[in-house]
């Protein structure tokens, strides 16, 4: 029997290395978007079976948890370091990354359901439009992410100081209730 959770995954950096810890969340998008589209093959081949249903589960836990803090860490941190920049190609960087991540939510509010209704065990399968409604939210990503890890991150992290780098781990631990 095909498993398509794939919960196995390396530990991810400390709140002490916050960039890294970015890159470790991209790398956790990848997977989920991995792991929605295998769910989606295997609902094709199988039906909503309980793999599929958890698989559901899964990403429905991650962007509803995990990828807000995320994008906030990017809108309180990232993002003002490129605002801040003389370069306009880096000021216009943040502007679009900011309409992305609103972009992002808008598709995770119509994606979500689709999602859910699989982990509910309805429907047998997908509409042809909800399907596209998991395709719309996946395909906002790719470029993003590539656009934040290649320009954005090294932009921010030559840009901040160590007391702001420090100052960013600790907001992003505390708004996790880490201690």
């Amino acid at each position: 029997m095909l498993n398509i959770t794939d919960r196995a995954a390396p530990p991810a950096p400390g709140f002490d290395q916050p960039f890294e810890m970015l890159d470790a969340c991209h790398d956790k998008i990848r997977q989920m978007l991995a792991l929605m589209a295998r769910m989606r093959e295997h609902i094709e081949r199988n039906g909503n079976d309980a793999q599929a249903r958890a698989a559901a589960q899964d990403v429905m836990r991650y962007f509803d948890v995990a990828a807000p803090h995320h994008h906030l860490d990017e809108e309180r941190h990232v993002l003002p370091a490129l605002e801040a920049s003389a370069d306009e190609k880096l000021a216009g960087l943040a502007v679009r990354l900011r309409r992305e991540h609103r972009e992002m939510e808008q598709g995770w509010a119509a994606a979500r359901p689709v999602l859910a209704r699989i982990a509910q065990g309805e429907p047998a399968s997908p509409t042809p439009q909800e399907d596209q409604t998991l395709s719309s939210f996946a395909g906002l990503y790719a470029d993003h992410i590539a656009a934040e890890e290649e320009a954005a991150f090294p932009a921010a992290k030559t840009a901040l100081g160590a007391a702001q780098v420090s100052a960013m781990a600790l907001d992003m631990k505390a708004r996790r209730g880490v201690k």
